[in-house]
């Protein structure tokens, strides 16, 4: 079933979940322990990240070699894998870093045979990769358009079969703005111009004030993109975290929440501190009528059951 169909036909907010693949020669049962643990909250969906591959430099024969290493393979083989235990859709992502518009198709249809209906589309970060592929895009926007065209049965290869594909698309929204826009009138316009190619739902990065998710709702739909907004939440279960975020995904933590963290004496304070405030974040999304939450698992389901346990009624 498509995303945006659940979206449509959903009397309550949809539940979600996002995990990351195991690292090269780690099991898949980790991911399985995890969503076993997550299962009784009937989330619609779940999303599988993927990495762009990266660069690692081996000796070998008294000489330096580079190699293109796959740190976190399979997301098309563990989409696959859930949907067949789980009985549930999942949302592949696909991102344009470091593979090129055929190699994506392959991918695509691989998906497609799969009945995998669902995918979010991602640019993926570049900033760690100094090779292109031939046939790279630069944007999302531009893979947007291709899956768009395939569920018009054009193909990037030349075929002498068009039967059209059926993916739902999704792509993804910054209420703080992407950190390489120059500004968020700049940032908008590449989200429209994802939705003008074919995306039908956007998923949030994460943010914690409710604020950011208000003020970047309304500028999107001043903006004429009328596509469901789900929010993007990340609980987060320790003081080291909470330092870490700002690093790496480049958003602001709300001054109370640092102060409460600063002020936890133990790990069990800080997780019910974590805790706490994500169920403020969700209460008060959901007093705004959002289409659904979707969670950041990253790996771990304790916080993420302890918040969900304060909304049994609610998805």
């Amino acid at each position: 079933m498509k995303i945006i169909d659940f979206i449509c036909q959903s009397e309550k907010p949809i539940l979600s979940f996002e995990i990351i693949p195991p690292q090269v020669g780690e099991s898949i049962d980790s991911i399985f322990k995890a969503i076993d643990n997550l299962i009784e909250f009937s989330p619609k969906f779940i999303n599988v990240t993927k990495h762009a591959d990266e660069i690692e430099y081996l000796e070998e024969n008294d000489k330096i070699v580079k190699i293109i290493k796959k740190k976190r393979p399979g997301t098309v083989g563990i989409s696959a894998s859930i949907k067949h235990r789980y009985n549930i859709e999942v949302v592949p992502h696909l991102i344009c870093t470091g593979i090129n518009k055929y190699q994506l198709e392959e991918i695509l249809v691989d998906l497609n045979y799969l009945k995998i209906d669902n995918v979010l589309v991602l640019r993926g970060d570049k900033k760690k990769y100094t090779w292109r592929e031939d046939g790279e895009y630069d944007h999302a926007y531009q893979l947007v358009k291709q899956i768009s065209d395939m569920n018009k049965g054009i193909y990037t290869t030349p075929t002498k079969e068009h039967n059209p594909t059926n993916f739902c698309i999704g792509v993804a929204g910054y209420p703080e703005k992407h950190f390489e826009s120059p500004n968020f009138e700049k940032d908008l316009e590449y989200l429209k111009l994802k939705v003008d190619m074919g995306a039908e739902f956007i998923i949030t990065q994460m943010f914690f004030d409710v604020e950011y998710y208000l003020n970047f709702v309304q500028k999107v739909r001043n903006f004429g993109i009328e596509v469901p907004i789900i929010p993007g939440i990340k609980p987060v279960a320790s003081k080291k975290s909470l330092y870490n975020i700002p690093q790496n995904f480049h958003v602001n933590i709300p001054k109370n929440m640092v102060e409460d963290f600063d002020n936890a004496v133990t790990a069990q304070d800080e997780f019910s501190v974590g805790v706490k405030h994500t169920v403020d974040l969700i209460a008060k999304l959901l007093e705004l009528g959002v289409p659904g939450i979707h969670l950041f698992t990253m790996g771990k389901g304790k916080i993420i059951k302890a918040v969900l346990k304060e909304f049994r009624e609610v998805f």
